[in-house]
């Protein structure tokens, strides 16, 4: 910490070495300037969810807040994995979870229900019927957890509307594979824009409303290939560090990152404009890609103002001591975009505000689903004749937001190796 640290001025004094290892390295921290400095207890199961592998069921939700004259809690499901236990048991996105274990979520005990969804659990559940107007009660359902390896790619497809084509990516996180040594994620992500290239589409929407971030790797792929015709001549980043590093080490002074050449770049897009659908939870490596594209593109945003986090991070364990599993994954670095911009730390605004909590959901690639027939009517200039009930509830939490990876942005391994070869 005292060489990689951010903000190694403003340094914390350390506290006795017998303290628990979480005190000693909050005690470390410029709180609240750095809120995103973390420590874990399983260096290995850091590295795991940062590439998308996690022990769960494979569905995700938001809670909510009840009818506000009671103290119930309600969580609707986001989405479901793909060949995981939530699929298994026909959960979809939309879905009203009630109880968990049999037990009604309110106010006082819903984070003691949530930590019971990391082993064998019941949950009781709604789901909206078209034909009645109204929720009705679902079957309970008894899911087990596994050792699951999320592919971040949720959906791909092309739409054609009013003779317009558009391409419509969702991409939950920045991973490319599920392991260290494979770019899986990333070689598909490259197929899915040849196609989307083959297919001339004239708009591309990315859906990063649930990406909290990732590999930086990952991010320069994407953003390489819905830059008009950037190559490895454009810069897409740059990164500062401390006053130390930069000093000590010039590999570390004045880091440019590249956009990658690929093939399959798409070129340009109508009116050279891309749009990106945000929420509160997009952050990091998402708010990266927006940054890094305002140089060359319209960046068009539709949704909530997102998480506002433009520092990185680079995760160490103790190599010296095989009993120490802990895994820190401390803030070390400030991205900016090739005009050295950077201030976005209240996060991006969007250019249209829309909110998916203020309806009931649909499905995620639905054109009537309100983030992505908001984009399809800036595109067409056409308003949706779809209509909902507008909901007033309270958003107090997610899954997302416990995720190891949530609000990550991840340096390669260069600041690494240059420190352990000091």
């Amino acid at each position: 910490m005292d060489e990689v640290y951010l903000w190694l001025d403003d340094l914390g004094t350390p506290i006795s070495k017998n303290a628990e290892p979480e005190d000693y390295f909050e005690a470390l921290l410029n709180r609240p300037t750095d809120r995103f400095s973390v420590i874990y207890p399983d260096y290995q199961e850091l590295i795991n969810s940062l590439n998308g592998v996690t022990l769960e069921s494979g569905y995700e939700f938001i809670l909510y807040r009840g009818n506000p004259d009671t103290s119930n809690v309600v969580a609707e499901i986001t989405y479901v994995k793909a060949n995981s236990p939530g699929s298994n048991v026909d959960l979809r996105r939309g879905d009203v979870i009630t109880k968990i274990n049999g037990t009604l979520m309110t106010v006082s005990n819903y984070r003691q229900l949530l930590g019971e969804l990391d082993e064998m659990h019941t949950i009781s559940y709604m789901r909206f019927d078209e034909l009645r107007e109204a929720f009705v009660a679902m079957p309970d359902a008894t899911l087990t957890s596994v050792q699951l390896a999320e592919n971040p790619i949720f959906l791909d497809t092309t739409y054609t509307i009013d003779n317009e084509k558009i391409g419509y990516l969702v991409y939950h996180f920045f991973s490319p594979g599920p392991s260290s040594n494979s770019t899986a994620y990333d070689d598909e992500i490259d197929a899915i824009f040849s196609n989307f290239k083959a297919e001339n589409i004239d708009h591309l929407i990315v859906d990063f409303r649930y990406n909290g971030g990732g590999f930086v790797t990952s991010a320069v792929n994407l953003a390489s290939l819905i830059a008009p015709g950037v190559t490895a001549a454009n810069i897409f980043s740059k990164t500062k560090y401390n006053s130390y590093l930069m000093d000590q080490f010039s590999n570390l002074n004045n880091v440019q990152t590249p956009f990658f050449a690929k093939s399959q770049n798409i070129g340009p897009l109508s009116e050279n404009r891309v749009y990106i659908l945000t929420s509160a939870r997009t952050a990091s490596a998402s708010e990266l890609i927006i940054n890094g594209l305002k140089p060359y593109m319209d960046v068009y945003l539709i949704g909530n103002v997102t998480t506002g986090k433009n520092v990185g991070s680079i995760p160490f364990e103790d190599e010296e001591n095989a009993q120490n599993h802990y895994g820190i994954l401390p803030i070390v670095s400030q991205s900016f975009n090739s005009l050295d911009q950077s201030d976005y730390t209240q996060g991006f605004s969007p250019n249209t505000i829309a909110l998916e909590t203020s309806e009931r959901l649909l499905p995620l690639g639905d054109v009537n689903e309100l983030l992505l027939r908001t984009a399809i009517s800036q595109i067409t200039g056409e308003p949706s004749p779809a209509r909902f009930r507008q909901l007033d509830r309270v958003d107090i939490g997610s899954t997302l937001d416990g995720k190891i990876r949530y609000g990550t942005l991840i340096e390669n391994q260069v600041i690494k190796e240059s420190v352990s070869q000091h």
